[in-house]
């Protein structure tokens, strides 16, 4: 094959390439979509649910959730923190403090150990460890101590967390008492409309002078006729009741005299 028919054969297939190129660049110009004006928005189908944000719900208070706690399962469930803390008095720290005598103690306050900077700035301002600072603390390690070299994911599960608290509260000599949970009050109607209902019920008193009865006439009383008052005709006094007079019992009678014989 000579030097002419290969050029004819590169240059075909140049050509094709070429070809099919502008053709697509042809294609992008006629069918890129342009804006022709302002939307139009289509109405809703009806029947179609519209997602909204679902509203974060209210965590159970760790008072109502400790009433209810399992020790046992609270210590079993802590063995996952074993490769970082001792739980027994006097077993020292190891990568995180012991936590024997924690609950109700001030914050970074276990001697021996480093501290991250977050735990000193509480222990500066006096916090200490409560059974509300253990629950948030325990939920979310990295949001409640900002910078905390405590490498944990935390308890999602808050009756898992609930029993891990009892737990800790019971490594101590002088164990702190769980906290009351509070009454429950109906939130549609608050404590204190319910304290002004109670107060403002009327009393019912009970007057015996209430109703007076007149006990004279009244000066325009006429003289004839039927007494009249304000209060209706005054009542006519009962006539006196004699007793019978006694009779006198009747005579015997005497006997016939017999005729003579």
């Amino acid at each position: 094959m000579d030097s002419f028919e290969l050029n004819k054969i590169i240059g075909a297939i140049l050509g094709t390439l070429l070809f099919v190129m502008g053709v697509g660049l042809l294609a992008e110009a006629v069918y890129e979509p342009r804006e022709s004006g302002p939307g139009v928005n289509l109405p809703v189908p009806e029947g179609t649910a519209v997602a909204e944000a679902a509203e974060p719900v209210a965590e159970t208070p760790i008072a109502v959730l400790l009433a209810s706690a399992d020790l046992a399962a609270g210590q079993s469930a802590a063995r996952k923190c074993q490769s970082c803390h001792n739980f027994a008095e006097g077993s020292g720290n190891k990568t995180g403090p012991v936590l024997w005598e924690t609950v109700g103690k001030t914050i970074a306050t276990h001697e021996g150990f480093a501290y991250s900077a977050i735990f000193e700035e509480y222990r500066e301002a006096g916090r200490t460890w409560t059974f509300e600072d253990l629950n948030d603390f325990l939920l979310a390690p990295r949001e409640y101590a900002p910078g905390t070299k405590m490498n944990f994911a935390g308890l999602k599960n808050e009756t898992e967390r609930a029993n891990v608290i009892a737990y800790m509260a019971s490594l101590s000599a002088n164990p702190v008492p769980f906290p009351e949970p509070e009454p429950l009050v109906d939130a549609e109607v608050p404590a204190a409309e319910l304290a002004t209902e109670a107060t403002d019920v009327p009393a019912v008193e009970t007057n015996a002078d209430a109703v007076e009865t007149p006990t004279t006439m009244p000066t325009d009383t006429p003289v004839s006729g039927t007494p009249v008052s304000e209060t209706g005709p005054a009542p006519t006094p009962a006539a006196p009741v004699q007793a019978p007079a006694p009779t006198e019992a009747p005579a015997p009678l005497e006997p016939a005299t017999p005729p003579a014989q």
